[in-house]
């Protein structure tokens, strides 16, 4: 009897896979299963929304519409402090 596959629902990513497996095999992966890069892009897109959305009421309090380089790296600094 056949195995039916189920049609994949479309991808809501906005960090395709391949940098994802990349960046797991520059930290010493030797191989990496699609799963896994796929939870690692989800977490990593779930960081990035909050550093973003840290960035962007920066600027906001600074009176401009554009988030700058500033804006960003001030908000990682802020993010990581919470995280301690």
């Amino acid at each position: 009897m056949p195995v039916l596959l189920m049609p994949r629902e479309k991808s809501t990513r906005i960090v395709p896979l391949a940098p994802i497996d990349r960046l797991i095999r520059k930290a010493g992966a030797e191989r990496v299963s699609e799963h896994a890069a796929t939870e690692l892009g989800e977490v990593l897109e779930e960081l990035g929304i909050e550093i973003a959305t840290i960035a962007k009421e920066l600027s906001e309090f600074a009176g401009r519409k554009t988030v700058t380089r500033k804006d960003v790296k001030l908000a990682y600094k802020q993010w990581k402090k919470t995280r301690r």
